[in-house]
C-alpha cells in the first residue's frame, strides 16, 4: 500500500515532528517526504507505505483528528488514485 499525505496550515515549530509521529504510530513508513514554509504558510507532502492493507476511512479520520490537533489540514489519499489518473 502507498499513499500521499499532504499537510498545509500556519507555519508554527513542531509540525513535522508530530505529523511523522501520528504516521509511524499508525504503521506508516515514510518513503519520501518534502516540506517548505510559502510566505507563512507550511507546506508538506509525504509518500508512505505500508506492508499491510490499511484502512483508508480509518486514516482520514485519524489525520483529520491529529490536525485538528495541530492546526493544520492533514489529508491521505491512496497512491492508486494517482497511478490511475496518469494511465487514462
Amino acid at each position: 500500500m502507498k499513499a500521499i499525505i499532504t499537510v498545509v496550515g500556519k507555519d508554527k515549530s513542531g509540525i513535522v515532528a508530530g505529523v511523522s509521529g501520528k504516521i509511524a504510530e499508525l504503521g506508516l513508513n515514510i518513503d519520501d517526504i518534502s516540506q517548505t514554509v510559502l510566505d507563512e504558510y507550511f507546506t508538506m507532502m509525504a509518500v508512505v507505505s505500508s506492508d499491510k492493507k490499511q484502512d483508508f476511512t480509518y486514516l482520514r479520520n485519524e489525520f483529520e483528528t491529529f490536525g485538528q490537533i495541530l492546526n493544520v489540514k492533514i489529508n491521505i489519499q491512496s497512491a492508486a488514485i494517482f497511478e490511475a489518473m496518469y494511465n487514462i
